[in-house]
């Protein structure tokens, strides 16, 4: 006789725990709350956009930042190609205008950044490199970007400017392969931005060239059109155009547009 109450004593104690953990705690977002923002950015921007990934993503707990850093041509290949994307940040205009132009844009770019040229060579400058024209020298081991990257726009037409045509043993993809190839030793001298010599430290010795100044490269960023959560998107764009964008940046060494 006293099987049954305490059959259903147990049954009801097995229902009640089932109840209580199929709710979610509220320090355990659910699956459809957390998301991942993709931003494809150039590869100049790396170490400033990675702090501000981390700033937005304390100020927006539930979403993920998943960057891809490349050359800004090749970023733009892989948007007009489809690739899945909330973001992107160029190095130039001129990619940015392509994506654009592909109507893969969400709105109108903002330009928020500004880079300049400079030579890097290995610590101490054993090559006595002290002009851009210099980089021409007989057996001189110099590295540039590939013209469709901003990097080497930039230094195709600086070298139109100082009137000189560098002969370089490779052309990266990306202006960090250039700075790599410095670092490594695998190049007397490489043309980079002022921020990627910064970055670099004591591992390079940056030399300066007025002609630089002719060949500014500006930013511009926007949220893409296919952006899974637009706001979220274009809060990220907000935060690299806002105050906390613009300090971090100029901390990096970019000037502003």
């Amino acid at each position: 006789m006293r099987l049954r109450p305490l059959g259903a004593t147990a049954l009801a104690a097995l229902l009640v725990a089932g109840c209580a953990t199929s709710e979610p705690t509220a320090s355990e977002p659910t699956g459809s709350q957390h998301r991942t923002l993709t931003v494809f950015a150039a590869a100049s921007l790396k170490t400033v956009f990675t702090e501000l990934g981390a700033r937005y993503e304390n100020d927006h707990p539930t979403t993920t930042v998943a960057f891809n850093f490349a050359g800004s041509s090749d970023l733009a290949a892989q948007i007009g190609q489809g690739a899945p994307a909330d973001v992107f940040a160029s190095a130039d205009t001129a990619n940015m205008g392509k994506v654009v132009d592909a109507g893969l844009v969400s709105g109108v770019p903002v330009d928020f950044a500004a880079n300049t040229l400079t030579i890097v060579t290995q610590p101490g400058n054993p090559g006595n490199v002290a002009s851009f024209a210099d980089l021409a020298r007989p057996g001189a081991l110099v590295v540039v970007c590939a013209p469709q990257v901003p990097c080497g726009a930039a230094t195709e037409k600086v070298e139109e400017l100082a009137g000189v045509e560098l002969a370089p043993v490779s052309e990266e993809s990306a202006v960090t392969d250039v700075l790599g190839k410095v670092t490594s030793g695998q190049a007397d001298a490489g043309v980079v931005y002022v921020t990627d010599a910064a970055a670099a430290g004591d591992r390079v010795t940056t030399v300066a060239f007025p002609e630089a100044a002719g060949a500014v490269n500006t930013y511009p960023i926007a949220a893409l059109a296919g952006a899974a959560d637009p706001e979220a998107a274009q809060a990220f764009v907000d935060l690299v155009t806002g105050p906390a964008g613009r300090q971090a940046l100029a901390a990096a060494g970019f000037a502003a547009p």
